[in-house]
């Protein structure tokens, strides 16, 4: 493979890449070229699904029975999994009945069915699980792996994210805030134009190479007096990666290239519609964006509305999982079959689970106490469930699991002491995990 270095120059060479800007690009520290992590990595890439709104972990994978009434009728109002569970016939986990394919591949999923939530309200909580807090602006989970380790890939974002909408929190889930802005994930959309103005229109390259030729100047001129501001030549670099996606952004994102099996594994013929009725295209491209050395990918499913937050009526969350049930699972056992899952980390999570009491007709209210999300892959432990919660769904009864405490383990998984992963702001070093988070020892294997 080409060096970074030989590219900038062949792409100076024949006029592609903005003239004079090579010798600033070749000296300056390249904000996006791998990293020495701390430790041995178990794993070099995360690919994040994020189900938004609060999927119920009674009615998902944390299955409470209906049993001595708990119908929702009773005075009570206790309600168990409306759906029915059966277990995974390998691990014994026990998964709801509107999720048969990713139950199918629970030997390869570890559950943590004790995790507390940063808030109960959306927009906090989600903020919270992406960025570490919910209150104050923060950079993103993935921000910080790509300021960590960088990117396999200098001609594609180290940080992408697929959103058809934006959820709670809006582009603050993604954002970098005070880490150069190269760290920012860019979005993308599902479809036949996923990243607007990529491909450049017939007959203008004359043309462009003029605007990217003034462009050059201009940053030229500024960086000569700043040639030590690192968030500058991160910025540089932003332009640069955007001309070099337009060479490999197209490819990365054309399904037409993957055989008849593997689209319908990730359920491409299926009639699907509703909310995250292209999540099948979403997994498939993430496992595409994995293979091409995209360092983290985040796969967002809906947006602040509709979604999962089943406040009237529970039976909404079949529709939604039927949607993703299957890409998901094939995402899964695609990686494996490809030898790449053992170096990924595959993360589902939402903001915050549900009650176990019935609200309105047949629906939920937001529960922070306790919620379920899983991992697969980057040396978790398939078949493993870690944490408890009572019978109802209420508290967790054994083994409570903070966001921070997640965070540091999955950058300890990433070959990232939690602790040391710094950047100076205002005066101090900040961190993902602030000042908490400890690793959750039992859930590596």
């Amino acid at each position: 493979m080409h060096s970074r270095r030989t590219i900038l120059r062949s792409l100076f060479s024949s006029s592609l890449l903005m003239p004079g800007m090579l010798s600033e690009l070749l000296a300056a520290d390249d904000p996006l070229s791998p990293r020495r992590s701390h430790t041995k990595a178990k794993a070099k890439r995360v690919i994040m699904i994020y189900a938004t709104g609060g999927v119920s972990h009674i009615d998902s994978f944390d299955p409470k029975p209906i049993v001595k009434g708990r119908d929702g009728t009773g005075s009570d109002k206790l309600m168990g999994n409306i759906f029915g569970a059966q277990p995974n016939q390998k691990c014994g986990t026990f998964v709801s009945d509107i999720f048969p394919h990713i139950r199918n591949v629970m030997e390869d999923i570890c559950v943590i069915r004790s995790m507390k939530a940063s808030h109960f309200d959306h927009s906090e909580a989600t903020l919270g699980f992406h960025t570490g807090s919910p209150t104050f602006a923060r950079p993103s989970m993935g921000s910080w792996v790509s300021y960590g380790l960088g990117s396999f890939n200098q001609n594609l974002p180290g940080f992408i994210v697929i959103a058809p909408h934006l959820p709670y929190g809006g582009t603050q889930v993604y954002a970098s805030d005070f880490l150069p802005a190269i760290h920012q994930g860019t979005r993308v959309f599902p479809g036949d134009d996923p990243i607007a103005n990529l491909r450049a229109p017939q007959g203008t390259q004359d043309l462009q190479n003029l605007e990217l030729g003034l462009v050059e100047t201009l940053n030229r001129r500024h960086f000569k007096t700043r040639q030590h501001d690192t968030a500058l030549a991160a910025r540089i670099k932003s332009f640069e990666t955007a001309f070099q996606m337009q060479q490999a952004a197209p490819e990365a994102f054309d399904l037409t290239q993957e055989p008849a099996h593997i689209r319908r594994l990730y359920g491409l013929d299926r009639k699907t519609k509703g909310p995250a009725s292209e999540f099948g295209w979403q997994c498939l491209v993430a496992r595409r964006l994995a293979e091409r050395g995209v360092r983290f990918i985040e796969l967002i499913d809906t947006g602040s509305r509709p979604n999962w937050d089943s406040h009237g009526e529970m039976k909404d969350h079949a529709d939604l999982a039927y949607n993703v049930d299957q890409p998901i699972a094939a995402l899964i056992t695609d990686l494996k079959q490809r030898g790449m899952l053992e170096e990924t980390i595959v993360l589902w999570a939402t903001e915050f689970g549900r009650t176990p009491t019935r609200e309105g007709k047949n629906g939920r209210g937001h529960h922070r106490d306790c919620f379920s999300i899983w991992l697969a892959g980057g040396g978790f432990k398939g078949g493993h469930v870690h944490g408890a919660t009572d019978d109802i769904g209420k508290y967790p009864i054994e083994a409570p699991v903070e966001v921070h405490d997640l965070h540091a383990t999955i950058l300890h998984q990433l070959g990232m002491d939690h602790e040391k992963l710094t950047f100076r702001h205002a005066g101090r070093d900040f961190r993902l995990t602030d000042v908490h988070g400890h690793l959750i020892q039992n859930i590596l294997s």
